[in-house]
């Protein structure tokens, strides 16, 4: 059972969660890599190498995010969106939903029944990770946009990342046109890469963190929790 000392209060506030690593025991974005190499849709040698590059450069906090999403994007611009469904419905049950945490469906239900707005903000692309959200039952999603052209995609984004600071703006934004305020908000993560909007919020959580993340959370005094 989920518990957290930041749960005893009585007001409705804004639930914010990671996605990977927090409220999943894995990586979508690396995973999807991953399965487009097993299915032969991409290069494999070349696609792997690339995929387990950018991913050491997000752990070490040195990822240039414009050049992994050329790169993660590039297939989706290679190929028809209905095609691509299919490969995601296929992904999704066998490769995400083995690795929802049972206290991370515990912790979004706790905020839920206390009445409180669920958000999920991830650096990771919206075709990959709307359906995700979905398995949470979270409808707002604030997720790096591919672009389209069309009924394709075209390889690049639309908007800013929400990656780092990216998420910044694009929550800011989002309370800004819904009126959610950040003053009563929390944010549960899990990499030191969203110290600059668990710094924001009101009520930081380092969820399972990383060997970052956990050093400045116990210097800066905030809770840190095993969903694991």
């Amino acid at each position: 059972m989920v518990t957290s000392p930041l749960m005893r209060r009585f007001y409705v506030a804004l639930a914010i969660f990671d996605l990977d690593n927090t409220l999943l025991a894995g990586d979508s974005d690396y995973l999807w890599g991953r399965f487009l190499v097993d299915k032969e849709i991409v290069d494999g040698n070349e696609y792997t190498a690339e995929n387990e590059r950018f991913y050491q450069a997000y752990q070490a906090g040195t990822l240039d995010i414009h050049g992994y999403l050329r790169f993660a994007l590039r297939p989706l611009a290679q190929h028809e969106l209905r095609q691509l469904r299919a490969w995601r419905a296929q992904f999704i049950d066998e490769h995400i939903r083995p690795i929802v945490l049972d206290q991370g469906r515990e912790l979004v239900e706790l905020h839920r029944d206390r009445g409180d707005t669920l958000l999920i903000i991830t650096a990771t692309n919206r075709f990959l990770t709307e359906p995700i959200a979905a398995l949470f039952g979270i409808d707002h999603l604030l997720a790096t946009d591919p672009e389209m052209a069309g009924e394709r995609y075209t390889g690049a984004i639309q908007g800013i990342p929400t990656f780092r600071e990216g998420k910044i703006k694009a929550l800011e934004a989002w309370s800004k046109h819904t009126g959610h305020q950040l003053t009563d908000s929390y944010f549960y993560s899990d990499s030191h890469n969203d110290i600059p909007l668990l710094e924001r919020v009101a009520y930081p959580v380092a969820v399972d963190p990383d060997p970052e993340l956990r050093q400045q959370a116990a210097q800066r005094g905030w809770p840190i929790i095993s969903l694991r």
